[in-house]
């Protein structure tokens, strides 16, 4: 089976009127606005590596909407390490308003028909329109099957992001004259998961919208000039927008651009919030801010909450003076160093990351992944050897990665015990709303809990024996909203507790545990 949904990245820029007052202005003029895309979306690479993509509007050039995606990171698919290639590609794809798009695929879709925006091209302009988003559909199949049933339908490709192209198509068919507030309606009737989309049309008006549950993060700023958005606030920083300028768009809202007035407005109204934890935990870029919550504060957090917990319930002494805390590279750094610190440990860097070996949990086998993960990280012997070392980790998903860089900090770095340190409750459950997690029978965790219970001293002992360390021990899922500081019920949690906000992520989790689904919510086949 093909997984294909991805954790993804989004962004979005409107020049509405050029002003030499304007910070943004000065970086690209009005007919350049579009210039400003890669730089965004090289700011939220983190949430992509596989596919990168724009597409672009000029009212003066024959093609209103045109787009440029191919696969690879936003260096390559842009050609920013060739000045003259660059400039050449983004003078052709000029525009006064433009979205684009990083895709981080799970696996074996490395096919640039897959990238997006997706754009739908017509004769009439109020059908013509182009569109990314961030997510995943938990209803997909059903969406699928209803669609399909109608023999006049055809669907090219297995993902969600084709079945919401013909979703708004439908809409803008029925009635050519239907504006941005009637497709978000009928999204939210007939979507639940997770999207957090930008729309751009061939009228030369925007749209960016958040789902109503607030899953995935999507945030803007105006400046009375320039309108930008983007799937984390580091890009809209980095463009010169000042902090008080970028808000956090709402769950349920949309923030549009119609004949040349900015609005934001909601589409739905709803009580209920279900952020995704893993956003601050691992995926976010460390710079960013999402719904008023740092990322690098959350994560330091997460290391005091470990510091506690070894604090309440201690495994050995660490006050001996040859104990080391040590971050897997590079999104636990922030834990580490706070655990450290709270327990009056050094923290060093015993491992050297090399950059370019991208993250392993989405590799398509073992060997691969073990592969994968040798070259990731090289262990500093002139660190590790004769030390006891806390190793902490963000997450640990099937326990590949972390069983081969253990082996290779006892017997390349030298260490003389490694106790492991997971900032993360355990995954016990995939993620129907657009982070690739594999199937339950490959997860390191469940294997070890009952009834989605959380470890006690006993099991944790069985998994660090699995792991040939010298103990382990997982951050409790209560710590989750503390770190963040926000309400349990705001957060989705639900692959570390089994329990998803929504009615069809429910029903696939039983569908799964049944064995009649994969982790990405398809079905098998028998």
């Amino acid at each position: 089976m093909s997984e294909i949904h991805d954790e993804c990245g989004v962004a979005a820029v409107y020049c509405l009127k050029y002003s030499s007052e304007s910070a943004i202005c000065n970086f690209a003029d009005q007919k350049y606005c579009s210039y400003m895309i890669p730089r965004m979306l090289q700011d939220i690479q983190n949430r992509g590596q596989l596919a990168a993509g724009m597409t672009s509007y000029s009212p003066t050039r024959g093609q209103l909407l045109v787009t440029h995606k191919e696969v690879g990171a936003v260096s390559e698919v842009f050609r920013l390490s060739h000045k003259l290639k660059s400039e050449n590609l983004m003078k052709r794809f000029a525009g006064k308003a433009a979205i684009g798009h990083v895709r981080y695929a799970t696996c074996g879709t490395d096919d640039a028909s897959y990238a997006q925006p997706f754009e739908r091209q017509h004769i009439q302009k109020a059908k013509w329109f182009s569109f990314a988003f961030n997510g995943q559909l938990a209803n997909y199949q059903q969406l699928r099957d209803e669609l399909l049933k109608e023999n006049e339908n055809h669907l090219a490709r297995e993902t969600d992001t084709e079945i919401i192209l013909h979703e708004i198509s439908r809409v803008l068919s029925r009635d050519p004259k239907a504006n941005f507030l009637s497709v978000m309606q009928h999204l939210s009737r007939r979507f639940d998961g997770a999207y957090a989309l930008a729309m751009l049309t061939a009228q030369g008006d925007m749209l960016v919208a958040r789902d109503p549950l607030g899953i995935k993060p999507m945030c803007y700023a105006f400046d009375g000039c320039v309108f930008a958005a983007a799937s984390e606030n580091v890009a809209l920083l980095n463009l010169g927008f000042e902090p008080s300028q970028i808000h956090d768009l709402a769950p349920g809202y949309m923030a549009t651009i119609v004949d040349g007035e900015f609005s934001v407005q909601p589409y739905i109204q709803s009580k209920s919030r279900a952020h995704c934890f893993f956003e601050w935990i691992y995926f976010a870029n460390v710079a960013s801010t999402l719904d008023q919550r740092s990322v690098y504060l959350t994560r330091t957090h997460l290391g005091r909450e470990l510091a506690a917990a070894e604090r309440t319930h201690p495994m050995f002494d660490w006050t001996d003076g040859n104990t080391i805390v040590v971050p897997v590279p590079d999104t636990s750094k922030a834990a580490a160093d706070a655990m450290a610190f709270s327990l009056g440990v050094p923290s060093v860097e015993g491992l050297i990351r090399n950059r370019y070996s991208g993250r392993t949990f989405i590799e398509n086998t073992p060997e691969q992944r073990m592969q994968r993960a040798k070259a990731k990280y090289t262990p500093l012997r002139e660190v590790l050897e004769g030390k006891r070392v806390i190793l902490v980790e963000d997450s640990i998903v099937r326990s590949t990665t972390m069983k081969v860089l253990l082996s290779r900090i006892y017997d390349r770095g030298g260490a003389k015990e490694v106790h492991v340190r997971v900032a993360c409750p355990p995954i016990v459950a995939p993620c129907f709303y657009g982070i690739d997690m594999p199937t339950i029978n490959e997860l390191f965790a469940p294997k070890y809990l009952n009834d989605l219970t959380e470890p006690d001293d006993q099991v944790h002992a069985m998994m660090a024996s699995n792991l040939q360390c010298d103990s382990l021990r997982y951050l409790p899922r209560e710590a989750i909203a503390r770190a963040i500081q926000m309400p349990a019920d705001s957060l989705c949690q639900a692959c570390v507790s089994g329990k998803y906000p929504t009615p069809a992520g429910q029903q696939l989790y039983q569908l799964v545990l049944g064995g009649a689904y994969s982790a990405a919510g398809r079905p098998l086949d028998k």
